[in-house]
């Protein structure tokens, strides 16, 4: 009997521990539950801010992203027209220097035609100026033939000089023996015509170029149109 209480003691001490236990459980279990449940609201709400702030960011990035490929667009624009005006610019440089090419070999051309023509007028001139040391030297002698040998000299179109021998058919003094010269384009003389004719002509025109004697030209013609005459008398 004694042992009773105490037994009643142990079970009522059981009792409340499991007691205890259960609401210990219970209230723990609570407590964690809430603690779940705030954490899965918190760990909701900072993926869904993450989420929106990425969704943000990706959507800021999308637009960089179209930005950079406007910008790359625009760059290829640019570069595309950079390289057709740099063509362009090519061709006109190479037509620049083109043009430049022939306005120097025109220009050689025309210095070339003007030392040609300088060449030319010297020589031209050089040819006058003998020309005309000639004529002065058929002039000088003109008055001496005319007076000794009856030789009159004209001066005729095409800057020809006529010479015009007389006494020299004594039966007809006054017949003409008429002989035409000139000056060629060499500056050397030519006879042009010999009336009556002369074989020797052409030798003594080959004669007058040589030596350069005029005054011997006209006395051999003389001599020639004189013997042609005694030759025709006899």
């Amino acid at each position: 009997m004694g042992n009773a209480p105490a037994e009643d003691e142990v079970t009522l001490f059981e009792r409340d521990m499991k007691e205890f236990w259960i609401q210990f459980k219970f209230s723990y279990g609570t407590e964690q539950n809430n603690q779940t449940s705030a954490l899965r609201d918190l760990c909701k709400e900072t993926l869904e801010a993450l989420a929106e702030k990425w969704s943000k960011k990706l959507k800021e990035e999308d637009v960089m992203i179209d930005k950079i490929h406007e910008c790359n667009n625009e760059i290829l624009q640019q570069s595309k027209y950079i390289a057709e005006k740099e063509e362009q610019l090519t061709e006109i440089r190479t037509k620049l220097n083109q043009e430049q090419e022939q306005q120097k070999n025109l220009t050689d051309s025309i210095e070339e035609v003007k030392q040609e023509l300088m060449k030319k007028m010297e020589i031209k001139s050089s040819k006058n100026k003998a020309a005309k040391e000639k004529l002065e030297q058929v002039s000088k002698i003109k008055t001496l033939f005319k007076d000794h040998l009856a030789l009159e000299m004209r001066r005729i179109p095409d800057e020809q000089l006529q010479f015009i021998f007389r006494h020299i058919d004594h039966k007809d003094p006054d017949k003409p023996y008429v002989c035409t010269l000139s000056i060629n384009e060499q500056g050397d003389y030519e006879v042009n015509s010999c009336t009556p004719p002369l074989d020797c002509i052409a030798e003594l025109q080959l004669k007058l170029r040589e030596t350069n004697n005029f005054s011997a030209f006209v006395a051999n013609i003389r001599k020639a149109f004189t013997a042609l005459s005694y030759k025709q008398s006899a």
